[in-house]
């Protein structure tokens, strides 16, 4: 009876709009849903909306940020010198902890650092500006280097051309599968994100909602019957929303009519190793930062065996490297404005977590008779004197 269906359906040649629609079409019940990749979501949820990583970027920036700087050349250290007087006032609205701060929490988040030189056209600028990394893209040219820069905002563009590359110092991360932009933490801690918030949404329904009863209310009718009416399931249901769920019902007693019975139920060992996962989240996070849970109060983890050991960790490990780097980066771009070249660094000696370690240094080379004071100062980072000094 159908053989005219079969053979309009035979007669018609098949086309698809995609060559990808069969698969983009299957979808399963069970998949795991992630947040998006982008540096705004992960922002979003792995910043603004999540507690470990936000102490982690802040910690990081902050203690980078509060890092003495000193400024040298291959000859002498400066006291005063017009980088360091760019540095501790970039412009009318930052100063020198705000800019770094800045530059470092982007870094930490997007993977990019850019910072916008103003004015200053036959020396230094005269005012350092951070620009936001979601803002900003790379044009590159026809050889694969850099050509323009392009900050969007408020459906406008603004783009820094080849004539004024120098304007813009891209600062980025390491990213072994893109030339032109830098691999954040937070992407490696993407995952774990996930994981935290959803066991903190968990939790948070559990408290709100009662997501997971403590007990089943059994009924059972004087005729032996086990089944309710609607009209009686409506009504219990009605009752147990209004006066035995929520924060606010909290050890309220409940009052059962005839035919019901409470049998209070605990939580399976599934429920119990919730708070274990959410744990172990929260150290993985830490971890893609590099900062030791212990400095964030992540319990259970013995890592380091105290507090100052963990600090000491984190700063030699963590927030040196990442000064250091981006320092060496500024002062190479900002030596272009002027052609004289000068280093930017953390001054070690003025950091409180290395004390020890730098007065262990200190009294080693002091006591290597066998040095010269010129390879003393040399190992102690500290510029050549001259001879007739």
């Amino acid at each position: 009876m159908f053989d005219f269906l079969k053979r309009g359906v035979a007669e018609v040649d098949e086309a698809k709009a995609s060559a990808t629609g069969r698969v983009v079409a299957m979808q399963s019940s069970g998949r795991v849903a992630w947040s998006p990749r982008d540096t705004v979501s992960l922002t979003q949820t792995g910043f603004a909306g999540n507690p470990v990583g936000f102490r982690s970027v802040k910690l990081i920036a902050e203690a980078a940020a509060a890092l003495p700087l000193v400024c040298q050349d291959a000859c002498q250290r400066f006291d005063a010198h017009p980088v360091l007087g760019l540095i501790a006032r970039p412009n009318g609205a930052q100063g020198r902890a705000e800019l770094l701060e800045a530059l470092y929490a982007q870094l930490l988040l997007s993977g990019d650092g850019y910072v916008e030189a103003v004015g200053g056209e036959s020396g230094l600028p005269l005012e350092l500006h951070v620009l936001r990394s979601d803002r900003m893209s790379v044009v590159p040219g026809a050889d694969g280097w850099p050509v323009a820069y392009e900050y969007a905002v408020g459906g406008r563009k603004h783009r820094f051309d080849a004539a004024q590359a120098q304007a813009i110092c891209h600062v980025r991360n390491f990213h072994p599968q893109d030339d032109h932009y830098g691999f954040s933490p937070m992407q490696a801690a993407a995952t774990a994100v996930d994981v935290h918030n959803s066991a903190s949404r968990w939790s948070k329904a559990l408290l709100d909602n009662a997501a997971r009863p403590s007990g089943a209310i059994i009924y059972k009718g004087a005729d032996g019957q086990g089944a309710m009416t609607n009209d009686q399931y409506e009504r219990l249901v009605s009752e147990m929303e209004s006066h035995h769920q929520g924060a606010r019902n909290a050890g309220r007693p409940m009052l059962l009519e005839g035919g019901l019975d409470w049998k209070p139920m605990g939580f399976s060992p599934s429920d119990m190793e919730f708070q274990k996962t959410k744990e172990a989240a929260a150290r993985e996070i830490a971890l893609a930062f590099g900062v030791p849970p212990m400095l964030i109060g992540i319990q259970g983890d013995a890592t380091y065996a105290n507090y100052q050991e963990a600090h000491r960790a984190f700063y030699r490990l963590t927030v040196l490297p990442l000064a250091t780097r981006v320092t060496t980066v500024l002062a190479h771009w900002l030596s272009g404005f002027t052609g004289e070249l000068v280093e930017l660094k953390p001054d070690l000696d003025q950091v409180p977590a290395l004390s020890a370690e730098r007065d262990a240094q200190w009294a080693r080379v002091a006591g290597a008779d066998f040095l010269t004071d010129a390879e003393k100062r040399a190992l102690l980072g500290l510029p050549v004197v001259a001879a007739d000094e």
